[in-house]
C-alpha cells in the first residue's frame, strides 16, 4: 500500500505495468487516472493545489486502510499531484489490485470518493478573470453516503 505525493508528471501506463509486477497473485487490478479539465467559463490557465505533505499522507494512508479492511485489497497505490497543473496534465491515480473484480472497483471508487472530499488539498483556478479557490460541490459530498 503506498502513497506517492509529487508535483512532477508521471506515465500512467509504465505506473501500471510496474504495480502489476508488484501485485502477487492477483486476479483484478483497477486504476482510475484524474486529469485536470477546463471547466471553467473563463479559461482555465492553470490549477494550483497546495497541501500539507505530512497531513495529507497520513490522511490518504487512513483512506487506504479503511478500504483494505472492508475490502480485500493485495495492493494499493495513490499518487496525487501538487503544484502548478495545466488542462489535460494528469493530476491524481488510484490503482486497486484484489483476488476479485469488485473488491478492486469498489475500493477504487471508495477511494476517488473520499480523495476529492476529504484529502487535504488547496485547489486554486487560475483563468483569464483571475483566480479563485475550488469549493466543495455538493454532487462530491452526496457520493460519500453511498459508503
Amino acid at each position: 500500500m503506498t502513497v506517492i505525493l509529487q508535483s512532477n508528471i508521471f506515465d500512467p501506463g509504465a505506473t501500471i505495468n510496474e504495480f502489476q509486477k508488484q501485485s502477487i497473485n492477483c486476479g483484478a487490478i483497477v486504476s482510475f487516472t484524474g486529469v485536470v479539465r477546463n471547466n471553467v467559463e473563463s479559461n482555465l490557465k492553470k490549477l494550483h493545489i497546495e497541501h500539507y505533505p505530512s497531513m495529507t499522507k497520513i490522511a490518504i494512508e487512513e483512506m487506504i486502510n479503511v478500504a483494505n479492511k472492508r475490502w480485500k485489497l493485495s495492493n494499493c497505490l495513490v499518487i496525487h499531484r501538487y503544484g502548478n497543473l495545466k488542462v489535460n496534465e494528469i493530476i491524481m491515480m488510484v490503482v486497486t489490485a484484489s483476488s476479485h473484480r469488485v473488491d478492486a472497483f469498489q475500493a477504487a471508487e471508495y477511494l476517488m470518493d473520499y480523495l476529492k472530499s476529504r484529502a487535504p488539498f488547496w485547489k486554486k483556478e487560475f483563468t483569464d478573470n483571475g483566480c479563485n479557490w475550488v469549493l466543495s460541490k455538493e454532487t462530491d459530498e452526496a457520493a460519500l453516503t453511498r459508503w
